[in-house]
């Protein structure tokens, strides 16, 4: 089993780039559609007939529900959508019919005689907490009739569709062999399959792309603990081998995601930190962010990430809520903002940080330099070093290091505008200063795997070297790019015109 670094959200060009991909991808959803009706109300006294408060209702919101959440998302989200579903002949059934009317999505409703459409009344007082919940559901699997017409729905749309999402809220429509009916014949056609399970029969959803279920529904699945990530890991691992599907996506409210492919690598994904007001939904956030970015040909990895952060935009909402591309965007610069102020890092913190990728098996490397006027010279060496180890850290000699090293003069930049900056570029995971005329203390604390400087260096004067090679580390000497030094941009400076 192998643990792959964590996606980090510092490529904010290459995910923009594949949201820019989302518009008009062609998706199919097939699954449990509802009425999902929040009712608000003033609550200020406690019933005389039972110890129960009264609610005086003030006003009422419908949306779509189950799977028809899955299509509003794929809506907002630019997709071009096609919905095949089951509804009663009830006024439940117009009305879900009528919430589609206002969506660009092409619905494919079979009206059945047999069923009512389920309805989730949820009570919420004006200040937003919630009182009861109230369903009214049909859980009988279709008919022969009903379920002959929803896969020559499918069949049909299949044709267009890029991806097929099968949400399965366990209300009848994906009982039996129409999971398993649709999985194969999407295959066939070569189209990645992105399964929201439920219940505890997975065996339906066997051949699929990925599954996405929460903790809960990976406990009832497979009967094993899952209380620790390691225990994730493990369950999720031999729910993919025993069914076959290529990888399950376990999500885990506060704690993020952890991705799990048949072949064994896990891939952890943080939570977005946000304030929740509602996780109603969420799950159908993330099928629909995923399987887009899937049918823009992203990693899994990718896809785990932008999922991530549109269920941290519609947690942070009330009510059975959506994200668009731009509040994706939007998480993302602020994500980004973020984790450039994490990437620096005090001397202990930096011991810490390195100690845990030593324990994940990544290889650290690390260099240092003043680095007061980034220039392509300084990208090229800090991008070589990247490429030789796992994790990056770069340390900056403080501003009275660089002083007695570089003069009165220097630097140009403070030592916090310069570990801003280096924080800011994708090839430095860590950050630190030190205020010695030499980084050997610093080297000695972090005990690097690779040891880098620019090859106007040699072996004899790497100042580690021998250290590092001594617990079989390692030097590298990057390629200088030569027409470049922070010493010649100054010069020129103060050499140009005023």
């Amino acid at each position: 089993m192998t643990t792959a670094s964590d996606p980090a959200l510092d490529d904010l060009a290459a995910l923009t780039l594949v949201l820019a991909k989302f518009e008009n991808r062609r998706i199919l959803c097939v699954g449990d559609v509802m009425v999902d009706r929040s009712i608000y109300g003033e609550v200020k006294r406690i019933s005389p007939e039972a110890p129960v408060p009264v609610v005086r209702i003030t006003r009422e919101a419908s949306e779509l529900g189950g799977a028809g959440n899955v299509v509003r998302n794929l809506a907002a989200l630019g997709a071009s959508c096609a919905f095949v579903a089951a509804i009663g002949d009830d006024a439940a059934g117009r009305e879900v019919s009528n919430l589609l009317a206002r969506l660009p999505v092409e619905p494919y409703l079979r009206v059945s005689r047999h069923r009512e459409t389920t309805i989730k009344n949820r009570f919420f007082s004006l200040d937003g907490h919630h009182l009861l919940r109230a369903d009214r559901e049909t859980r009988a699997a279709l008919g022969p009739d009903d379920a002959a017409d929803v896969m020559r729905a499918v069949t049909s749309e299949l044709l267009r569709a890029e991806a097929v999402i099968i949400s399965d809220y366990g209300k009848g429509v994906l009982a039996g062999d129409i999971a398993q009916a649709v999985i194969t014949a999407a295959r066939a056609q070569g189209k990645p399959v992105i399964v929201d399970p439920k219940g505890a029969d997975y065996g339906r959803y066997k051949g699929a792309s990925v599954l996405t279920p929460n903790r809960a529904e990976l406990a009832e699945a497979t009967g094993l603990p899952v209380d620790t990530t390691e225990n994730v890991v493990t369950a999720a691992l031999g729910l993919c081998r025993q069914i076959g599907v290529g990888a399950v996506l376990v999500t885990r409210s506060g704690e993020g995601m952890t991705l799990i492919t048949i072949e064994g690598v896990v891939h952890h994904q943080a939570a977005q930190t946000r304030e929740v007001a509602d996780v109603t939904g969420a799950g159908d956030t993330v099928a629909a962010a995923l399987t887009l970015a899937l049918a823009c040909n992203a990693s899994l990895p990718v896809a785990m990430q932008l999922a991530t952060v549109a269920a941290g935009v519609v947690v942070g909402r009330h009510g059975t809520a959506v994200a668009n591309v731009q509040d994706i965007l939007v998480a993302l610069r602020q994500q980004g903002l973020a984790s450039v102020e994490m990437k620096v890092a005090e001397r202990a913190e930096a011991v810490m940080r390195v100690s845990a990728w030593r324990r994940a098996g990544l290889k650290i490397g690390f260099t240092n330099g003043c680095f007061d006027l980034l220039h392509p010279g300084h990208v090229s060496l800090l991008r070589q070093a990247r490429a030789a180890c796992d994790r990056l850290v770069v340390a900056l000699n403080s501003d009275a290091s660089v002083k007695r090293l570089k003069g009165d003069s220097r630097p140009v930049q403070t030592e916090a505008a310069r570990a801003a900056v280096m924080a800011s570029l994708a090839s430095a995971d860590l950050v630190t200063i030190f205020s010695e005329d030499t980084p050997l203390a610093l080297i000695e604390a972090l005990r690097p795997d690779v040891l880098v400087k620019g090859a106007d260096y040699n072996r004899a004067t790497v100042v580690g070297g021998d250290f590092v090679e001594s617990y079989g580390g390692r030097v590298v000497l990057a390629e200088l790019i030569p027409t470049f030094s922070t010493t010649a941009t100054i010069t020129a400076l103060k050499g140009a015109p005023r």
